[in-house]
């Protein structure tokens, strides 16, 4: 029996989880009605066609990645947990994501992220090209790495793996490396390591005799080539 009642936000809920689980192509109308229980109709009547449809769950995560709570009591951990927030935000949707990026709205995603960083790059004493670069390399970080985590999760079972391919020869004689590599990995451990080691780096030049020099360059500092 169809329900009586229904919303838009019940409709694009439902529809979120269909792409999430199975991705864009198995989100059809027909499948989606059966998912809430209604009628094709009354989808339809909620939010359109299945292009107005996807276009909305593109606005909504655009929305949804544009909340971010910074947490922590010095800027370079409020930079970390602004990492850690997008990580998990993109990790969360991945297909959701993809329908953001093809629709040229990328950068409208992470503006918010962004200037959560920038506000912190601001309060740690980074300005200009200094404090643009942070924020870039924040960004690249977190991307690259889930881009990373995603290949690892799809690719087919390898052999030989870590855990035999480490062996204390292959080490350079060091036992404890060769047992470490050979050992599943703790990517969000990993993910936490390299991002307050980067963040560490940025912020170190923010005392440094180097500085934005007005032009867009940046003079003799931690970061100059």
């Amino acid at each position: 029996m169809a329900r009586s009642a229904l919303s838009r936000d019940e409709v694009l809920d439902a529809a979120a989880a269909l792409v999430r689980e199975h991705g864009p192509d198995a989100l059809t109308m027909r499948r989606l009605a059966g998912e809430l229980g209604t009628a094709v109709t009354s989808i339809y009547w909620h939010v359109g066609n299945r292009e107005s449809l996807l276009d909305a769950l593109v606005a909504r995560t655009v929305t949804d990645l544009g909340t971010i709570h910074p947490r922590g009591t010095t800027p370079a951990e409020r930079m970390v947990s602004v990492a850690r927030t997008l990580r998990r935000a993109l990790r969360e949707r991945p297909h959701l994501v993809a329908m953001v990026h093809e629709r040229g709205l990328t950068e409208r995603m992470f503006l918010p992220a962004q200037r959560a960083l920038v506000h912190e790059a601001h309060a740690a004493g980074l300005r200009g090209a200094h404090a643009a670069r942070a924020v870039r390399a924040l960004q690249f970080q977190v991307v690259g790495y889930v881009l990373v985590e995603r290949n690892r999760e799809r690719a087919p079972a390898q052999s030989p793996g870590e855990e035999e391919l480490w062996r204390e020869e292959t080490a350079e004689s060091d036992p404890g490396l060769a047992h470490a590599l050979a050992a599943p990995i703790d990517t969000e451990a990993l993910f936490v390591d390299s991002v307050r080691a980067l963040v560490d780096g940025l912020l170190a030049g923010a005392s440094g005799d180097g500085g934005d020099t007005g032009d867009g360059t940046v003079g003799r500092g931690p970061y100059s080539h």
